[in-house]
């Protein structure tokens, strides 16, 4: 016999033939609140904030922005304000959940309050507005400030994708009254269904939190979870490991690096298309979402052919597929048409490609 447990079975009767009675009291019986991880509850990506391919620190100097730094975690604003979004590394032991040692925490440190600014966010989207609808859902997360303020509610936005119905935003009652130090914040909501609309391309659910504006703070968050229900259970990754949150987030962004190595090799050697040009191809560490739709790249690299290299003047976007990505390196002349080359990193460890396929 078993009984569902957040979408899976687990067995009523253990080992030595003791009733086991989930989330009881009883006398009789084994009380037990069930697994502790059960994959795929947590919807949010890199909630413990470890993983960055990008890096771990971005200052933005006013100007309505809107980009990434930790993996899957995006921050936009508008009006002038001058602010750092950074992972920052707890001291060992001070993680604010006994017995799950968390290493990092994500920082919006806002050091000039600007002007005019109606919103500033901290999001992540998550894929298919399919997700959670119609049902009770509960936001879990630790937070704290440098001085105490109150954050802002957050919201989920239901956004169904090009092509389809208008979005629909479903607003967390309250907000959070932060203090110095670390405290768990328990939300809960019920998601409207999505009976009646149309689902376009690219559809997601997107959580978002809303910092002060036209004012300077500092705003600390660790250990973000949604999961179906109207109870927080204990924090878990999404995965469960760091690999597997790694391979996660490499579904949306990937990036090589340099870091290792002033001399890194990046890519397959593949045949120069001429004097110019040639397609340098990735293979994609895991298949990614789509397509992807930009590259991103930085530092001095070089097409290089076991002799000799020749510095790139630009990287661009070939043919790619959610496998395989295709970057079109292009020099100012010098290649040798149908001979092999690969990017070299020219004696720079700052050097990186990357690829997006983010919502």
């Amino acid at each position: 016999m078993s009984i569902k447990y957040n979408g899976g079975y687990l067995p009523t009767v253990g080992a030595d033939g003791s009733t086991l009675v989930a989330n009881s009291s009883a006398s009789t019986g084994v009380s037990w609140a069930g697994p502790q991880f059960v994959a795929g509850r947590n919807k949010i990506l890199n909630g413990d904030m470890v993983i960055a391919q990008r890096g771990i620190s971005k200052t933005v100097t006013a100007g309505a922005t809107s980009d990434y730094v930790l993996d899957r975690w995006n921050y936009i604003n508008d009006g002038t304000p001058t602010y750092t979004v950074s992972q920052q590394a707890f001291t060992p032991g001070a993680a604010p959940v006994a017995g799950y040692e968390g290493k990092y925490f994500l920082r919006w440190n806002q050091t000039s309050a600007g002007s005019g600014a109606s919103y500033g966010v901290i999001r992540q989207r998550i894929e298919d507005v399919q997700t959670f609808a119609g049902q009770t859902v509960t936001l879990s997360f630790w937070a704290k400030a440098a001085s105490a303020f109150t954050l802002g509610a957050p919201t989920l936005n239901q956004n169904f994708g090009s092509g389809g119905s208008s979005q629909v935003t479903t607003i967390f009652g309250g907000g959070a009254s932060l203090t110095t130090s670390w405290q768990r914040f328990t939300l809960t909501v019920a998601l409207p269904p999505i009976s009646g609309k149309t689902v376009g391309t690219g559809s997601y659910l997107e959580l978002g939190y809303y910092m002060p504006i036209n004012t300077t703070f500092t705003f600390d968050i660790w250990g973000v979870q949604l999961e179906a229900g109207s109870v927080a259970t204990p924090f878990t990754t999404a995965t469960g490991t760091l690999q597997g949150e790694l391979n996660a987030c490499q579904r949306y962004y990937w990036r090589s690096t340099a870091a290792g190595s002033a001399y890194t090799r990046f890519g397959n050697c593949t045949n120069a298309a001429s004097t110019t040009s040639v397609p340098i191809f990735f293979t994609n560490p895991v298949p990614m979402r789509t397509v992807p739709t930009a590259l991103e790249y930085g530092g001095s690299l070089q097409a290089y052919d076991q002799v000799g290299g020749t510095n790139i003047s630009s990287l661009g976007l070939g043919t790619s597929s959610p496998y395989i990505t295709v970057v079109n390196a292009t020099v100012a002349s010098g290649l040798t048409q149908y001979r092999g080359y690969f990017l070299l990193a020219n004696n720079d460890t700052t050097a990186y490609v990357g690829a997006t396929a983010e919502l």
